[in-house]
């Protein structure tokens, strides 16, 4: 009986060093790409993309090469669909944190913030990851991909936003748009200044921040006369 040569036979579960048929089953597409994925992103993110090879990261995820050739077509597409794959489930994390819209502004953007917090501290590989792929889109090595997919996150993000200040009945400070780069650029930023000096940023500074961003426009007042009405209190207090 032949073997998948993608898939490395076990002996475990083996009756006189025969392999059960059960253990050596060929595991589904989704089950492979997983395993190589989550392979990928731990070793892409401690050792450097260009430093870990496809043989590393197959033997990582249990399998050889040939299943990394077989599901992504080579190690840049590997790359591409780890970037999608991390920043979908970013995003994805993020939507679920605010997803009943009923929750006044204020509360789901202190929820967001703590959550997107909570995850920074317990996915760190995909901080140190992001950076890898940032410098890379950076410096214009490899494909498009990961500037595509942040493009993408940056579009949802400010639909989600849209949809969530129009269902709460407050004018934002900011549009949509520039308060979906401020999200990004905090949490990226936070997460950085988070892992090279650990508690130098407080569990709950990201909430904190979008909720003082958030609020500054109270329900039914136009941003622009809150901020009037803000620089004046706070002239008022420098002239006391």
């Amino acid at each position: 009986m032949s073997t998948s040569p993608e898939h490395r036979p076990t002996t475990e579960g083996a009756v006189d060093g025969v392999p059960d048929p059960a253990v050596r089953r060929r595991p589904p597409r989704d089950e492979v790409r997983r395993a190589l994925l989550d392979a990928a992103a731990e070793l892409f993110a401690r050792g450097g993309i260009d430093a870990t090879s496809l043989d590393d990261v197959a033997r990582a995820a249990g399998f050889t090469k040939g299943a990394v050739y077989s599901n992504f077509g080579s190690k840049d597409g590997l790359v591409d669909a780890l970037a999608e794959d991390r920043i979908s489930a970013y995003l994805d994390l993020g939507l679920a944190a605010v997803s009943d819209v009923a929750v006044p502004l204020e509360q789901q953007a202190r929820d967001l913030g703590d959550r997107l917090s909570a995850a920074a501290e317990e996915q760190r590989d995909w901080h140190l990851l992001f950076l890898e792929l940032w410098q890379r889109a950076v410096r214009g090595e490899g494909s498009q991909a990961f500037r595509e997919r942040r493009r993408d996150l940056h579009g949802a993000v400010t639909a989600a936003i849209a949809e969530h200040v129009d269902a709460a009945g407050v004018a934002a400070p900011l549009p949509a748009g520039e308060l979906a780069t401020v999200l990004m650029a905090l949490s990226n930023g936070l997460a950085i200044e988070r892992h090279a000096d650990p508690g130098s940023v407080a569990d709950d500074l990201l909430g904190r921040v979008l909720v003082v961003l958030m609020g500054a426009a109270p329900p039914g007042r136009p941003a622009d006369v809150a901020r009037e009405q803000t620089r004046g209190e706070a002239q008022s207090s420098v002239d006391q």
